[in-house]
């Protein structure tokens, strides 16, 4: 679970007036942020308001139309960044018919990973039960589990995951959730995206996202401070209805520097 020192004095992520336009729909509207190394964000906004299009920006895979992005130090999508920074996308990208230790044993082999990483990640994940299995005949949520220690086999600074812990009963998404604040303790950066509302709590940082744009940019306190509201849902709804006090343009800020 130990990630490679970054320079803790430089953002670990740097979006400037990033915009992507696809078919007539600008999926994401000029958005700019930057995301401190060792913190851990939540990318929270309903389904199709351009979470995964914004972290694919971010990785590399996705054309955008302008904008500048720049993750440790280098712009995104370079070779360099290849194994440093660890993504997990909504849909498991892993083999079907390999098992699950075959699969993190033929990752780890790419990656140059150390000898221990397959079974340190195997715990990290909570599947050393199913290492053996065919991962075709796991469920949704362990074969979403294999793909995030996929992404943990080279301790990468930077994880974007997507929707990790969907399909995942509660008690796994609060062991995920419990890495993932060790792996932001360590000094990884992680921006994990979902649309359950009250994962908020247990962010650092929330970015809210409606139709392409940054709704908010906020701590959890400050966001239910600044709506006046007592559940991260309410807060959500007061903000896209224009109800909370002193939103301004829409961009909510936590008094601490940002917009």
């Amino acid at each position: 679970m130990t990630s490679r020192t970054p320079d803790l004095a430089a953002p670990a992520v740097c979006v400037e007036h990033l915009t992507v336009v696809r078919g007539r729909t600008r999926a994401v509207d000029d958005v700019s942020f930057e995301l401190d190394s060792g913190t851990l964000v939540g990318l929270l906004g309903p389904s199709g308001c351009g979470k995964t299009t914004l972290m694919r920006s971010l990785v590399g895979t996705q054309v955008v139309s302008s904008g500048i992005i720049t993750l440790l130090g280098e712009t995104a999508g370079s070779p360099g960044l290849r194994d440093r920074v660890g993504y997990v996308a909504q849909v498991p990208s892993v083999y079907g018919d390999l098992t699950v230790r075959e699969n993190l044993s033929y990752f780890a082999t790419i990656l140059g990973a150390p000898s221990d990483a397959v079974e340190r990640v195997l715990a990290d994940v909570d599947l050393d039960h199913h290492a053996g299995s065919i991962v075709e005949r796991l469920s949704g949520g362990e074969r979403a589990r294999v793909s995030l220690a996929t992404a943990l086999l080279g301790s990468p600074s930077l994880l974007v995951l997507d929707e990790p812990t969907v399909g995942l009963d509660p008690l796994l998404r609060r062991s995920l959730w419990s890495l993932f604040h060790r792996l932001a303790a360590s000094g990884t950066t992680l921006l994990v995206s979902s649309h359950v509302m009250d994962e908020a709590e247990r962010c650092e940082r929330l970015l809210l996202m409606r139709d392409g744009r940054i709704l908010a940019d906020t701590s959890p306190e400050g966001l239910l401070s600044s709506t006046v509201t007592e559940d991260f849902e309410s807060a959500f709804v007061a903000l896209i209805e224009g109800e909370a006090p002193g939103t301004g343009d829409g961009v909510l800020g936590d008094g601490e520097g940002r917009p």
